[in-house]
């Protein structure tokens, strides 16, 4: 990689790593560690190439979600337990912001508790704003399939952290009171 090159990259890791970071943590159920590996494999595997990406972002995603596809395959997992870290004290936090933090723990806990398939398929089509279509061809499946991991995936989520149920948006309900209709012959 020449100079240039190795600039370029250096300006895409210092601008891009937060946001990528984030997705990985999801895609890895909140285990930081993990996702700081799984962040690195894929930086590693586009520094290669770097010259030849058109869209770096897009092809270091598209790493992220493979990586974790083949983790979630393999016949052997570690199991380990996971502890929620406390939420991080400072001068000037109101107690609303203190709810917040006791949520995305929450969260973060029942996303570890799912399975890698169920949580991956819930980041990228609710974190990453993915179609059906795209998560589809991302993990090989079919729509179908991803719907009903979908839908399984927000039930158990449900039955994880029922708490989580007050931050839905409310959709009202559509009114059944039918008004007598004219008809004129």
């Amino acid at each position: 990689m020449d100079a240039e090159a190795q600039e370029s990259f250096r300006q895409f890791v210092a601008g891009r790593s937060t946001a990528l970071l984030k997705t990985a943590v999801l895609l890895a159920g909140g285990d930081r560690h993990a996702a700081e590996d799984l962040l690195q494999n894929a930086l590693v595997k586009a520094a290669g190439r770097w010259q030849r990406i058109d869209e770096p972002e897009a092809y270091v995603r598209r790493i992220l979600y493979r990586q974790q596809i083949s983790r979630w395959r393999l016949k052997w997992r570690r199991r380990e337990v996971m502890v929620a870290e406390p939420p991080e004290s400072g001068a000037g936090h109101s107690p609303d912001a203190s709810g917040a933090a006791e949520l995305r723990l929450v969260l973060r806990t029942a996303l570890s508790r799912l399975t890698a398939r169920q949580r991956t398929v819930l980041v990228l089509r609710y974190f990453e704003d993915l179609p059906e279509a795209d998560v589809a061809r991302l993990l090989g499946c079919s729509v179908g399939t991803v719907r009903s991991t979908t839908h399984r995936s927000l039930a158990r989520l449900r039955e994880l952290a029922p708490e989580l149920a007050a931050l839905a948006p409310r959709q009202p309900r559509p009114s059944r009171d039918f008004s007598p209709v004219e008809v004129r012959p």
